[in-house]
This record gives C-alpha cells, structure tokens and sequence, in this order.
C-alpha cells in the first residue's frame, strides 16, 4: 500500500495523535459535529481529518449519523475499560523507557489470531520511528517486526501466512519471493535476533528480538538511520542482555 497522495505518511506515533485528538473533539460534541468542524477543532487539514474519520468510523470507534460524527461503541468500551486504561499507560511508560535507555525508536509486536500486530510503539524528535508507508500486516516479509515473528512460527504457519500475504518487493532490497523467505527464516536460531536493512523503507535499518510471554509470538524491536547503523547490534544486545527486565515490564502491562 502506498502513502496518501499530498505529502509524506505520518508516523506511526503521529497517525495515533491525530486520530485522538479527532476522538477528543468528537467527544466535545455529545449530538455530534460534521467533518470540517472536527478538523478545525483538532488543528487537521481537512483531507486527513476525512481520511482518520473514515477509518474510526469502520473500526467503531465512531458512528455517523444524518451528516454528523459521534462516538460509536467501540470508544465507550474504551471509557469503561478502566484496566484497559492502567495497562495501556504501563505500555507506553515501558516503551518510552526502553527507547530512552537505548537512544532508539522501539516497537512491540505480536501474532495474533493469523497476523502481524504492532501494538506499541516509541519514538522522539532524536529518535523517529519509520513510516508506516505500506501495510505491516500486507508487508511481513519485508520488515524485522514481521520477520521475527515469522521466525517463530512453524513451517505449516509460515506458509498458511505467505498463501494470505505473498511476499512482494518494495523497495530493491526486499527479498524477491516466498522460497528465499522460507530458506531465510529456516535459518533463524531459536530466540536469536533478525537485522533487516532498507527491506521495508530505504534509509532505515531494524532489528528484532523474539520475546516469550505467554501462548504468542511476540517481539521487541529497535530502528536506526542507516547512517547510524554501527549503533543497530550494540542497541540489541543490550536488549537482548536486559530480557529478563524486559520481560518482566512488560507482562505487567500487556494482556494476551
């Protein structure tokens, strides 16, 4: 999938702000408002508003009714779910303490029923997170997220998600079709880390560490410019040195 026209994609972490403070403002308005007013009121172009209030809508976080928005049924499960609440604020302390202790972008991804889920993320103004410009879930093969679960799986599930997701090239280091990904990942050593360079954007180098916490295949992974690749191991190492913190961090925010 390619960026929207007009302009680069947002990040990843950018994408979730906009959509909250779209949320927010519809939130202001319990008889709902029309699109250009929540622009205006979120501080969007009104290209982007339309285009995150699609998407809301469809996921059922909002409904729109006779010409207006107004919060659908999946926001107020939200407003109710207090613990849902408490653990997504630990999630967001604990990536944001890994990506300052690591002076990277970190990310936290699982397999959950048959794809790939990024479920966190964390970056700075120092320390951007790559662009989300093609589907991660379409792209698997193609980003070190998707890769190291992958790995993870066995051959029947590796294969199960090629038939669904076939491998595709999208930039000219993006590995050419399913045989060469399959031979790949074969060779990956239980819990051993996956280093990818310009697979799924060029410019960036990434890396992941499988995690084991509970039934899920689940990663922790990191992203450099490629001008600062020379950072990218030492980064995982240490993360990889720290598992049992990390582990132990995580499992007191996540539900699975």
């Amino acid at each position: 999938m390619s960026a929207p026209a007009g302009g680069p994609a947002p990040t990843l972490i950018g994408s979730v702000q906009r959509a909250l403070r779209l949320l927010e403002a519809v939130s202001d308005h319990p008889d709902g408002a029309p699109a250009k007013q929540l622009a205006r009121e979120a501080g969007l172009p009104l290209p982007t508003a339309y285009h995150l209030l699609r998407t809301l809508t469809h996921e059922g976080y909002l409904r729109r009714e006779q010409g207006v928005f107004v919060l659908g049924a999946a926001a107020e499960r939200i407003g109710r779910g207090g613990s849902g609440q408490v653990r997504r604020g630990m999630m967001t302390d604990t990536m944001e303490r890994w990506r300052d202790t690591l002076g990277v972008a970190v990310y936290f991804g699982v397999y959950r029923d048959g794809e790939v889920e990024l479920t966190a993320s964390a970056e700075s103004i120092e320390h951007p997170a790559v662009e989300e410009w093609a589907d991660l879930r379409e792209t698997a093969h193609a980003h070190a997220v998707g890769q190291c679960l992958l790995s993870q799986l066995d051959t029947e599930a590796r294969r199960d998600h090629l038939d669904r997701h076939p491998v595709e090239a999208i930039t000219p280091y993006t590995v050419r079709d399913s045989a060469s990904l399959l031979e790949r990942l074969a060779a990956v050593e239980r819990m051993q880390p996956v280093l990818e360079r310009q697979e799924y954007v060029l410019g960036t180098a990434c890396a992941a560490v499988p995690i084991t916490i509970g039934p899920m295949a689940a990663v922790m992974a990191i992203s450099v410019p490629l001008a600062e690749e020379a950072r990218l191991v030492p980064a995982i190492e240490r993360l990889r040195g720290e598992m049992g913190e990390v582990v132990r961090s995580l499992m007191f925010s996540i539900s699975i």
